[in-house]
């Protein structure tokens, strides 16, 4: 892959949306990116034949997902080809339909840590339980955790980020 270049949100929904065949979603899609990824996220129709019921409804957005993704295959994988030698970063593609989000594609990057004794035993505990088989799932579990009881927090250090930027960009 080549170098990597700044990629900003907007701009990439912008070039996926004429990239991608108006068909395929039935609302804008959402382009999500950090250092090493972007995921693409469209939003599929919910099929109007499915059967009455929750269960029902999930079985045939489940269905939907699994169809689109076989039949779009090879355009998505042209598309992100293209993509990853624009900004250098892998892409990866999602799909909603109603109550279901399916994630393929996606990158799982390894990160380098060092943990003092007793942070790695919280990791052990959590695979001694059953909860995760090995630390780096113990790692992502407490990722996980606190990216959805503190979301609020992360938000307000985003757009903390964001102001700083925002002020060092008008600096000299």
């Amino acid at each position: 892959m080549g170098r990597r270049v700044e990629c900003d949100d907007v701009e990439a929904a912008a070039w996926f949306a004429g990239r991608i065949p108006d068909e395929w979603f039935a609302a804008p899609i959402v382009v999500r990116s950090d250092r090493d990824e972007i995921l693409v996220t469209g939003q599929l129709a919910v099929p109007e034949s499915a059967p009455e019921g929750e269960d029902a409804v999930r079985v045939a957005a489940e269905a939907r997902i699994s169809g689109f993704r076989e039949d779009t295959r090879l355009q998505r994988m042209k598309i992100a080809e293209a993509a990853q030698a624009r900004w250098g970063r892998v892409v990866s593609w999602a799909a909603t339909c109603g109550p279901v989000e399916a994630r393929f594609t996606t990158a799982s990057i390894p990160v380098m840590t060092r943990l003092r004794f007793d942070q790695r035993q919280v990791l052990d505990t959590l695979i001694d339980t059953g909860v995760v088989r090995s630390r780096s799932e113990a790692l992502a579990w407490c990722v996980r955790q606190v990216g959805e009881h503190q979301a609020e927090w992360i938000d307000r250090l985003k757009e903390a980020m964001t102001e700083v930027e925002r002020i060092r960009s008008e600096g000299p």
